[in-house]
């Protein structure tokens, strides 16, 4: 949730830096002898969305605390919206929301009472506070639940609240850190959207997930983060591209098609494999020639498909090939380093 000491509503951007939301430079912290990040650089543009991804305990929630002046860096720098976290933190704050890994909204208060006291808490006047809190009930799907106790609300409509809150000043930049931690698949979903909509309307968005799909579908940059370094740096599909090509995948419908399937896909000279439980087969789509070449073969022979196309490796598979491991495999807490 935004700081909610700031006075007052930010003013989006700084004109020096107008192209460049969140700049981070060499930002390194330490906790006696342990690391938790190690040299992290990056830029995000303004509304862009960057995903830092990695594990549990990989140091994404350190870089945000450090980002959000929660935690002064050991050294390195860092600015948002063209202020700096160490010498300007009352002007970051007045920049920028933050959302943490769980809804700090006030249980015993209505959706609305909780809007209204932290808005009251950054001096917006009475009247803009209302028309700001029916605004934002509405932006999140919460109009008619905003008279009813918090308490009540599911874990998706506590996580749009807190969202909502974030953004009572207006901030250009948003700071998420795990923001659909414990969410069901349809309340994740429906947050992707709003943070969707943020965006087309110039919102600038640091999100650190997990969650593989989640980057996949918001990011238009990821940094991966392992053990406090970043291990790599690029869009979703540069970085599946470095896990390896696509490949072509076809379902047959009878299973008795599957060596003449496999003697089609054989005279490009690209290797198959097969899956004779799920009559599926697959081939390096790099060795295949030209793809439209192959559907005609498949469409002359008579072989009944259920489905061709082309995969891509998932980040899922990025992720693995890169460290080792996989995103969801948890390593010390951040939080046990922070605490």
């Amino acid at each position: 949730m935004s700081s909610p000491t700031v006075p007052a509503v930010a003013q989006r951007g700084h004109q020096a830096t107008r192209d460049v939301a969140i700049e981070a430079v060499d930002l390194v912290k330490r906790f006696g002898d342990f690391t938790a990040v190690d040299g992290v650089s990056f830029t995000v543009p303004q509304g862009s969305v960057l995903g830092l991804l990695g594990p549990n305990g990989a140091g994404k929630t350190t870089i945000v605390r450090m980002m959000t002046t929660l935690s002064p860096p050991t050294s390195g720098s860092a600015t948002i919206a063209g202020y700096d976290v160490a010498t300007q933190p009352e002007m970051v704050r007045r920049s920028m929301g933050l959302t943490g890994q769980a809804a700090t909204v006030d249980e015993i208060l209505t959706g609305r009472e909780n809007i209204r006291m932290i808005g009251g808490l950054y001096g917006i006047g009475r009247k803009e506070l209302a028309r700001r809190a029916d605004q934002l009930l509405e932006q999140f799907s919460l109009t008619e639940a905003g008279n009813k106790q918090v308490k009540s609300y599911s874990g998706g409509m506590r996580r749009r609240l807190d969202l909502a809150v974030s953004l009572l000043a207006a901030p250009p930049v948003l700071f998420l850190d795990e923001p659909t931690t414990g969410l069901d698949p349809r309340s994740r979903q429906e947050l992707w959207d709003v943070l969707r909509s943020l965006v087309s309307d110039g919102t600038t968005l640091l999100l650190t997930t997990q969650y593989l799909e989640e980057a996949d579908q918001l990011a238009d940059d990821i940094v991966v983060i392992d053990k406090g370094k970043i291990i790599a740096h690029g869009t979703p599909l540069q970085l599946k591209q470095q896990a390896g090509a696509a490949s072509l995948v076809l379902t047959v419908s009878d299973p008795e098609d599957i060596p003449e399937a496999e003697a089609l896909l054989r005279k490009t000279g690209a290797e198959v494999f097969i899956d004779h439980g799920a009559r599926r087969l697959t081939a390096p789509a790099e060795n295949l020639g030209d793809l439209t070449r192959v559907v005609a073969w498949f469409d002359e022979s008579g072989i009944a498909v259920d489905d061709l196309g082309l995969a891509r490796p998932s980040l899922d598979d990025v992720f693995l090939s890169l460290t080792g491991h996989r995103a969801e495999d948890d390593t010390d807490s951040e939080e046990e380093q922070t605490a």
